[in-house]
């Protein structure tokens, strides 16, 4: 790979990991999809970084149990599902297109079909004790 693609990918994972620390403080903002898309970057930029963002506490506190066995807890789901949902229900108002409209629906169905039936919902307590073992 170029070094112009790894900066690419760098670049992007300290943006992406930027956006998901500020999450973490304003409510509003999702924080572990950009935190995902940080790693995933990073992964993809040097493994010196990733390397460096799986040892961060962020990472451990927001994305180790998804990364592990693809569970997250209720609170961490419904952080990433209702202000994604909120931004995809006002752009299906604003969308004048029928398309677009139905491929908005479409999105909204698949996401929560994904985060009901593929990820795994675990206790808060559940996730502190693989932590400690």
């Amino acid at each position: 790979m170029s070094k112009a693609r790894k900066g690419f990918w760098i670049i992007l994972g300290l943006l992406s990991m930027g956006i998901g620390c500020v999450g973490i403080v304003v409510p509003v903002l999702p924080t572990t999809p950009f935190l995902i898309l940080a790693s995933f970057s990073f992964a993809k930029g040097s493994e010196k970084f990733h390397n460096w963002f799986t040892s961060t506490k962020i990472y451990k506190n927001h994305l180790e149990s998804f990364e592990k066995d693809r569970s997250m807890t209720l609170k961490t789901k419904l952080c990433i599902l209702i202000p994604v949902s909120i931004m995809l229900i006002v752009a299906f108002f604003m969308m004048k297109n029928i398309y677009g409209r139905v491929f908005i629906v479409f999105l909204i169905l698949t996401k929560y079909y994904y985060f009901i039936f593929k990820i795994k919902t675990i206790k808060p307590d559940e996730s502190l004790k693989r932590d400690l073992c």
